[in-house]
């Protein structure tokens, strides 16, 4: 319902009516259709006896939108349609600095509109292009031209004979084209309108050329769906539950590829840089699709750290500059990732690839931040000591044993708890040791064939007296009688106490506390019994991050206190944390909350009535990154742009479902509800193809998991996968 940037304007040159084929900003009385898909948008719409598809998508190897309008005149006399595509352009980082600063230029030969920003270097002018497959009857780029004394929902150009070319800039600038469509009785056509950028002008040229071919369009929207089905599909499964169902059979891959991965933007935060934790996150779900991609993101962020071990928060490839910080958990998800990536695929000889470090001055004591160009260092090192450089720079405690904050850990809101220097973090204390807990393993296996060995083993008893100390300190210190603290303020106050009257309790410390494994036993259900006591609320269907919001009290965490409280990470459902508290579940064997709360974070649940979608008032196909608390309980915040997608793939499909894969060796061990009587997953293994059928006895024992293989009973749960082409017939009773 927002004011649209980009709009395409239909009028009936016979009864002189305009209608607008999307919902917004002129439409008319009758239904609006909408459908989204892997890889395309479909509007349809019918208005004065003409039926209306507009098909959208972007083709998988050029930088071009394609627009296929299919127009049906549905009555037994022609029609005259004129038809105008009008769109916003923003050639900078906001249309303020880009205004009056466009030059626009039309190619009557080529039938192609460029527009370029004046103010950029030469050399860096890329070059927006509109073209269409009819003639461009006129055209203009000012706005003031277009709207007249009207409104965007009732512009005067489009009664005008021709649009205002000499009046084409101006500090109001809207790029508007006009062509003419003759339809016979009965008589269908198609055109294709493509928005594109480059900067090669030939390149374009022959870009805007291919698709404005209406039949080159169609075959490429074609072959992109196929494209996308195929992708998303390596793993379907089946579930009781069919909101779960959608998801994981492609809408939280498709998110995570296309926002997260291809685009790194969203409509809520278009921003195009790369996260050091956000992007390698990302891969715990896309490592199902190709590991590959894991291996990529790693070697390429590897190459975005410090020779002193910290790394860039973010950094954008066009132009090698970043944001260099004190962040404290950045540099750690370098680490876990390399161990997620060899013990999924079994390759270790990632360890011995060789890449380059940025260069950079150390940040001056007071500065948290600084954003510059980082050039590459001629040194290279391993991605093994890539790993063990970022560790050693994690190793920094304070006064009560646990890793210093810095500038913010997983939270960046926390800005001020540790800008002193003194602030700690419990969550960091158990993300560290999950870090150093796979570390081991890969110094234990693969080490010596890198380093000394006699390094080695002093690298692995240090880590160990780390570990056994953060673990201590963790369950002493970190304690705070039914939950963990979350951090230690410069000044000793503490977050996530009892004593609190704002930010009592966090979630992450408590979910963390399980999947690190470093909480004491008897403290990981007692501090996740807590986690639901007081931050699962079902009557709004989210999970707090934390509770009370920050916003009178004398705590100054930082810019998290800015937020509206129930907002964001202000006390609102943050659901890459959520995520963690379903994964927490399940390792405790509780299938049924974990269920329970994947249903419950669901989108498609917050929106199965019209009710409900007013309430949510999102997309509900694709995960918010938070959905708030407070007076607005139950809306959606930003969507697309999230790393949950991610986590919540791997949270549905490896811990509630039990998919476990490693290398060759597949697992079932599920935590599903007592309910559920059966699911299924069909798994594409290179050529061959396993159908998994898990039946549910109801015996939680399930460590007595029967599993036969065409019929054949194999030992110890472990599906030695082959790809021989063949199908396999999986059964599983627990």
């Amino acid at each position: 319902m927002d004011i649209p940037s980009e709009i395409i304007y239909l009028e009936d040159m016979e009864t002189k009516k305009v209608w607008s084929l999307g919902v917004n900003p002129t439409p008319d009385n009758n239904d609006y259709y909408i459908t989204y898909g892997f890889g395309y948008s479909k509007y349809m719409h019918i208005s004065n006896g003409i039926s209306q598809e507009l098909k959208v998508f972007i083709p998988k190897e050029d930088n071009v939108k394609v627009q296929i309008i299919h127009l049906e005149n549905q009555l037994a006399k022609r029609k005259e349609i004129k038809l105008i595509y009008c769109i916003k352009p923003v050639l900078d980082e906001d249309e303020i600095k880009s205004n009056g600063y466009i030059d626009l230029k039309y190619n009557s030969n080529s039938n192609l509109l460029t527009l370029q920003n004046k103010t950029k270097e030469e050399h860096n002018r890329t070059i927006m292009y509109i073209s269409c497959s009819e003639k461009i009857f006129s055209y203009t780029g000012n706005k003031d031209s277009f709207i007249g004394n009207g409104t965007i929902k009732n512009p005067e150009g489009i009664k005008k004979i021709e649009l205002d070319k000499e009046n084409s800039l101006g500090k109001n600038e809207m790029i508007v084209i006009e062509t003419r469509i003759n339809l016979e009785a009965l008589e269908s056509k198609d055109i294709v309108i493509t928005l594109g950028a480059d900067t090669n002008f030939l390149n374009l040229q022959d870009i805007a050329y291919r698709y404005t071919n209406v039949n080159n369009a169609i075959s490429e929207y074609e072959l992109n769906k196929k494209y996308w089905n195929n992708l998303l599909t390596n793993i379907k499964v089946e579930t009781p539950v069919e909101s779960m169902n959608i998801l994981l059979n492609g809408w939280l891959l498709y998110q995570t590829l296309c926002s997260r991965m291809f685009a790194r933007s969203g409509y809520y935060q278009s921003g195009g840089a790369y996260g050091f934790r956000d992007q390698l996150q990302d891969c715990i779900a896309l490592k199902y699709i190709s590991p590959d991609i894991l291996k990529r993101q790693i070697i390429k962020h590897s190459e975005h750290q410090f020779i002193e071990g910290d790394v860039e928060h973010w950094w954008h490839e066009e132009t090698s500059r970043g944001i260099r910080t004190r962040f404290s958990d950045d540099l750690l998800w370098l680490p876990y990732m390399v161990a997620e990536y060899i013990k999924f695929t079994g390759d270790n000889k990632i360890l011995e690839e060789q890449t380059s470090y940025v260069n950079g001055n150390i940040l001056p004591e007071g500065i948290d931040e600084r954003y510059d160009f980082y050039p590459k260092t001629e040194e290279k090192e391993t991605i093994y000591m890539h790993c063990i450089r970022a560790i050693e720079k994690s190793l920094n405690f304070g006064g009560n044993g646990l890793p210093k904050i810095g500038s913010g850990d997983w939270n960046d809101g926390f800005s001020s708890v540790g800008n002193k220097g003194k602030g700690e973090s419990v969550w960091l204390g158990f993300f560290q040791y999950a870090v150093l807990e796979r570390y081991i393993e890969i110094l234990e296996k693969h080490g010596k064939n890198i380093e000394n060995a006699n390094i080695v083993q002093e690298r692995i008893e240090k880590y160990r007296k780390i570990m056994e100390n953060l673990k201590k300190n963790l369950n002493d210190k970190g304690w705070d009688g039914r939950w963990y603290k979350r951090a230690f303020m410069d000044d000793g106050s503490i977050l996530g106490s009892i004593q609190n009257e704002e930010c009592r309790i966090d979630s992450i410390a408590q979910t963390w506390a399980t999947i690190s494994k470093a909480g004491d036993n008897d403290k990981k259900y007692i501090s996740l019994n807590s986690l639901e006591n007081h931050l699962v609320d079902r009557e709004s269907g989210i999970i707090k991050l934390l509770d009370p919001p920050f916003e009178k009290s004398k705590l100054e965490p930082g810019y998290i206190k800015a937020y509206i409280p129930g907002t964001r990470e202000n006390g609102g459902q943050y659901t890459h944390a959520a995520v963690w508290t379903i994964i927490a579940e399940a390792m405790l064997g509780f299938g049924d909350k974990a269920t329970e709360f994947f249903r419950m974070i669901n989108p498609i649940e917050h929106a199965k009535t019209k009710e409900e979608s007013k309430k949510y008032k999102v997309e509900p196909y694709v995960i918010a990154a938070d959905v708030y608390g407070g007076e607005l309980a139950g809306r959606g915040g930003w969507t697309w742009y999230t790393g949950s997608s991610s986590w919540l793939y791997e949270a549905g499909l490896k811990y509630i479902l039990g998919f476990n894969l490693e290398k060759n060796i597949l697992r079932i061990d599920p935590h599903i509800p007592e309910s559920w009587k059966e699911y299924s997953i069909k798994y594409k293994y290179g050529e061959s193809i396993y159908n998994i059928r898990v039946i549910n006895t109801n015996d939680r024992q399930y460590e007595k998991i029967n599993v036969k293989v065409n019929d054949k009973l194999i030992d110890n749960n472990e599906i030695i996968l082959e790809n021989d082409g063949k199908i396999y017939n999986v059964e599983v009773k627990i």
